[in-house]
């Protein structure tokens, strides 16, 4: 673990747009040990409302930087997981999969010019299926909290283990 520099979990979102909730959702269930796994241990956990400058302040620094955001796609598929790697190359940001208004390939971009993005961001997007005033999330999204945190977690381990040339 050493080795491994300093990881961000970041849920974006704004838990009163229903399943726009769900990064927040997914950083709540990672806050703590679900039934038979360890405590995440140096991990910082963060909230955010998907500002540019408040996700590229958190995420500064960072050796490994996971975002879980909501997704819209036409069509949809409520619940349905995507998962990007951002590298420090070039990003195709003409679409961007966000639920906010500017969206999560802006602050990306921002941050690649500026130097300030993490060595390595994974970003996990869900798609909703609502985002009405409200809270709670839907069904679909819902399922689909527990799978994410899961993978939130073993993305974790891989780089700790990569950086401590250990195999994945």
């Amino acid at each position: 673990m050493e080795g491994a520099g300093r990881t961000v979990v970041i849920g974006v979102g704004n838990e009163f747009r229903r399943d726009d909730g769900v990064g927040w959702a997914v950083v709540n269930r990672l806050s703590g040990p679900g039934p038979g796994e360890p405590p995440l241990t140096g991990v910082e956990l963060a909230l955010s409302d998907g500002d540019p400058g408040r996700l590229i302040g958190i995420w500064q620094g960072a050796a490994l930087g996971i975002v879980v955001d909501a997704a819209h796609a036409h069509p949809g598929c409520p619940g349905r997981v995507h998962r990007l790697e951002v590298t420090r190359g070039e990003l195709n940001a003409t679409a961007s999969a966000s639920s906010h208004g500017m969206g999560l390939g802006e602050a990306v971009e921002l941050a690649r010019v500026l130097g300030w993005l993490p060595e390595r961001l994974v970003v996990f997007a869900v798609e909703g299926e609502d985002v009405s005033a409200g809270c709670g999330l839907s069904a679909p999204v819902q399922a689909a909290v527990t799978s994410v945190a899961d993978r939130v977690r073993r993305e974790i381990l891989r780089h700790r283990a990569a950086a401590d040339g250990l195999p994945a």
